[in-house]
Order: structure tokens, then sequence, then C-alpha cells
């Protein structure tokens, strides 16, 4: 089994990258588990996916609350008797400069971009436990690569994801672990959340110069899910050519 009749759950699958990926994913064969806190527009993506022929199943999620991943994965095995893949994509970015402290922004990345990640991560652990075998998919980012003014904290968030999907790797030789990490992405992403104008007219000058399709992360995740078992792909770094 490659991607063809996986169990593929996956949070923030409404728009974007996880909207991307679902079709992919459906596209070549996989069952999909869909979450997001937009019942609508996960709603529309599970139609797309049944009117091109695929499975597809959903739920509202909101990743900040733990029941919720818990419940993702239940329906996961409620419906298709197992979770073979979970892809930890939920994230938020309103980024902005320390000094214009915008504390409450700096707690809803923390809550979505990493205890939202976490909570997938332990709600998946016990399935795949019993299984013996499972794949976590962690979404990060080039932010935490090269470090830049604006993002410090979201940058943090996703090095820290980084750091703690290493460390799962470390520990459960029975599990494959993968973080991939987009650089600029052609989505709503950063600036839905931005309330700088000067910060969000910087980031969309950015992004209409260089951005790529979410279709690329979609392959690279669809890749990683594609080996075979006893081969993991640990890290993918996927970013525009011409992206500094």
């Amino acid at each position: 089994m490659t991607i063809a009749n996986k169990v593929v759950a996956m949070t923030g699958a409404g728009r974007g990258i996880g909207r991307a990926t679902a079709l992919h994913l459906a596209a070549h064969g996989a069952h999909l588990v869909l979450g997001a806190r937009s019942e609508a527009e996960i709603a529309a993506v599970t139609q797309e996916i049944e009117r091109a022929g695929g499975e597809a199943v959903y739920r509202a999620t909101d990743v900040t609350r733990r029941a919720d991943l818990d419940a993702l994965v239940e329906l996961a095995c409620e419906r298709f008797g197992r979770l073979d893949v979970i892809v930890n994509n939920a994230g938020i970015g309103p980024i902005s400069r320390f000094d214009a402290l915008q504390v409450d922004d700096w707690d809803a990345m923390i809550d979505v971009n990493l205890r939202g990640a976490l909570y997938g991560i332990a709600a998946a652990l016990p399935v795949f436990g019993r299984q013996g075998s499972g794949h976590i998919v962690n979404v990060v980012s080039t932010a935490g690569l090269k470090i830049v003014p604006t993002m410090g904290v979201y940058a943090a968030t996703k090095n820290a994801l980084r750091t703690a999907t290493e460390a799962l790797r470390q520990e459960s030789p029975n599990l494959r672990t993968t973080e991939v990490s987009p650089g600029f992405i052609d989505t709503s992403f950063a600036e839905r959340a931005i309330s700088d104008p000067d910060i969000k007219a910087a980031i969309q000058k950015r992004k209409d110069e260089l951005a790529i399709s979410p279709d690329a992360i979609a392959r690279a995740i669809a890749f990683a899910i594609d080996q075979p078992e006893d081969v993991e792909i640990g890290s993918i770094v996927v970013r525009p050519t011409a992206q500094d």
C-alpha cells in the first residue's frame, strides 16, 4: 500500500495547502478525513473529492481543543477502520514586530501552530501504537530556517514543532515522521491575519513576486507518504527557486 487506500486525517483542510493536499491525495486513491474550523469549507472540499470519484469525510475541528482532534481520529477509525497518516497542517500567522506587543496573537500562534499539532500527535499515537505503524506529517515553515524581523513568534512556534518532530522520530522506531517546510506559497494564509498595513503590503508584494502554487506542497507531502514502510522522508523544504 502506497498512497492508494491509505487513510489520511488532516487539519486545516479547508483552503490553501490543506485543500490542495486533500485533493491531490484523494486523486491518488487515499481516503481523506478532513478537519478545519470552517465546516462550510471542508464540506466543499469533501464534495469536490466525491464528485471526482474519491472518498472523504469531514468534521469541524478547532485544533486548540484537544477533544476535537480526538474526535477527528475517532472518525477515521469509525469510518475506515484505521488511520495511516495524520497531517498536522492547521496554522496561523498574524506576524508583527515584538515591540507592537501583539501578545494575544503570540498566544494564538502558540495555541494553533504548536499546541494544535501536539494535540494531533496525542490523538494519533494510541491508534498507531495498536496498529504498529503510522505516519505523522507536520507542516512547519522556512520561516524557521531563515529568521527575519516580524516573524519571531511565528518562526518560534514552527521551530518548536520541528524539534518535537525530531524527538518523536527518535522515540518511535515503528512510526514515520516528516516535517515539511513551505516557503512563499500562493495562499491567503498570512495576509488574512496580519493587522499591520505595512507588513501586510510587504508580504503581499513578496508573494506576488515569487509565490508558488500550494500544489507544490501537496506533491511533497504525497511523496513522503508514497514511500515503502521502511523508508522515512524526514524533512522536505519546498520554496520558490527565487526565494532567499
